[in-house]
């Protein structure tokens, strides 16, 4: 069998149904092996940098892998933005990189780059040596990337390869379990310094919904009375609707949460690796006690030290310390009166900013957008100065419905994840959140919406200006207010989107974004909602520390 055809065979036989690329000379036999396969989809992108963060968004909300094909050189360091985005957020992709043939390798062949520039940007790279052993190599891939902790992998197949009809290797069975147990003497010692808090504090992470454990987090805070504060990457991962819930763990958290976390006396942080990000590098106070549950040693110690260091699955873990804590007197820690203190000092913030005449505040326009999508819809949202907002302000509904990018904070993820989200998720609907920065990053694929026909619902907030560093400029820096500001010449995105091909509307107030979304969410169509905010607004940041 040829070589290129056996690498589709494997991927459709591994269900991996979406394969997101850009078609180049040198991948051509693998777009030939997929024909008019009914198993397996090639999406084509219009940047490759969307690539990779299209597959991200496919993942993040499935659960499930996709896979990204790219040409050698540009087309691969293109996508390494989402690569390191993915491996961040230890998001499981097979990244496919046609390499440049073995015999000319080091002889500067055209888009030539030495297989190792890729090694910090994924969980493992692998490059395959001989054209007999590409199945066992991509098998090999592919279970890297769904072994917990999951990450990106790369697969560098030289291009001559592909085209070779060779005897291949079969790929052995791998096991894809890391951790299969939990160190009981860990869990008793846990349990027993959360049996005698008074005032406990559970900290979830993005581990939580990788493992599937919002219900038993859900389940160990009742238990303890404790609420629940997660991080920003976590955020979604028990639904934040929840009474227990007080808010999301970031940059522009309150100083009601901040305090939260700071007087309680225990923290069970779980599936989280204190990041310097959220912790505003580890300068944020926790509690004396802490129980650190994560699947990776090297976190243990970043930046906090743990009382208890618990290496284990995240839902595992907690299931096991429920039955310790089972029938135990556990003090009431006013779970709910917490978080709600905190849910409470966040409204009382942001009620300055809920003005309904526009232009609209990001905060007016998001609480809009929530009250008008069914919790069932999947969200999308870019980096930017909404997305900080949004932290605070927008709910998200539960584990695998909303999407923002964790540490790496890339910009233009927002439209490209969405699109992985509406594949992964073609019965649901899936709402892109961005700004007009981020939007400008990937407007390429506006038209792969429209040329793929998928029905996503994309609202930009376009304030004509990079807003979020204009402020910062003019506060902190010698700099003119709105120093980034294009409003002299301002994008007309719903013209834009409109010769891409896709439905367009715009909306200015809060009413008009509810009929606007009601509209979209009803076709089946790719449909962009423009709606105007403040660029003068107050950045999350600096609002929500204010004393």
């Amino acid at each position: 069998m040829k070589v290129g055809r056996a690498v589709i065979e494997q991927l459709a036989t591994n269900g991996i149904e979406t394969l997101f690329g850009i078609p180049g000379k040198q991948t051509l036999p693998l777009n030939e092996a997929i024909g008019n396969r009914e198993d397996i989809d090639f999406i084509v992108a219009r940047h490759e940098t969307a690539v990779s963060h299209a597959a991200w968004g496919y993942a993040e909300t499935s659960g499930r892998p996709a896979a990204t094909v790219v040409i050698p050189g540009p087309g691969d360091m293109n996508a390494m933005n989402g690569l390191k985005n993915a491996l961040n957020d230890c998001t499981p992709l097979i990244h496919i990189a046609v390499e440049t043939s073995p015999e000319i390798r080091g002889g500067d062949g055209i888009h030539e780059t030495p297989p190792d520039t890729y090694d910090n940007v994924v969980k493992e790279n692998i490059v395959v040596d001989s054209p007999e052993s590409t199945l066992v190599n991509l098998q090999e891939a592919i279970d890297t990337a769904m072994t917990a902790p999951k990450g990106p992998v790369r697969v560098g197949i030289p291009k001559n390869f592909l085209k070779q009809d060779r005897k291949l290797s079969q790929p052995a069975t791998y096991s894809r379990e890391h951790i299969t147990d939990v160190p009981m003497e860990d869990i008793t010692d846990g349990a027993e310094v959360l049996a005698t808090s008074d005032e406990p504090v559970i900290l979830a992470g993005g581990g939580v919904r990788a493992s599937g454990a919002s219900d038993q987090v859900l389940t160990i805070a009742e238990t303890l009375n404790a609420p629940i504060v997660t991080t920003y990457k976590g955020k979604g991962a028990v639904p934040d609707a929840d009474d227990r819930v007080a808010g999301a763990l970031s940059g522009s958290a309150s100083p009601e949460l901040l305090d939260c976390l700071a007087n309680a006396d225990t923290l069970l942080a779980v599936g989280t690796d204190f990041d310097a990000v959220g912790t505003r590098a580890w300068s944020i106070d926790m509690p004396a006690d802490i129980i650190h549950v994560t699947l990776s040693p090297d976190d243990l110690g970043t930046g906090y030290d743990p009382t208890v260091g618990i290496i284990a699955d995240a839902a595992d873990t907690l299931e096991a310390l429920e039955e310790q804590l089972s029938g135990r007197d556990i003090p009431d820690a006013s779970g709910v009166e917490r978080a709600q203190a905190v849910r409470t000092g966040t409204e009382e913030r942001i009620e300055p900013l809920l003005d309904d005449e526009p232009p609209l505040t990001s905060v007016r326009a998001l609480r809009a957008i929530r009250d008008e999508l069914p919790d069932e819809t999947v969200v999308a949202a870019d980096a930017g100065g909404f997305r900080v907002w949004g932290l605070n302000v927008f709910e998200a509904a539960g584990p695998r419905s909303y999407v923002n990018p964790g540490s790496w904070a890339t910009m233009g993820t927002g439209l490209p994840s969405g699109l992985g989200a509406q594949l992964a998720n073609p019965d649901d609907d899936v709402v892109v959140l961005t700004g007009d920065g981020g939007l400008m990053m990937c407007l390429h694929e506006l038209h792969t919406a429209a040329a793929e026909k998928i029905p996503v619902t994309i609202v930009v907030f376009n304030n004509s200006d990079y807003a979020i560093i204009s402020e910062e400029a003019g506060r902190s820096f010698d700099l003119p207010k709105e120093a980034y500001s294009w409003a002299d010449a301002p994008l007309d995105f719903a013209t834009i989107a409109d010769g891409m091909g896709l439905e367009t509307i715009q909306a200015s107030r809060p009413a008009e974004i509810s009929d606007a979304l009601a509209d979209a969410l009803a076709t089946d169509a790719p449909t962009l909602i423009e709606v105007p905010t403040d660029p003068t607004e107050p950045q999350a940041g600096t609002w929500m520390s204010q004393e």
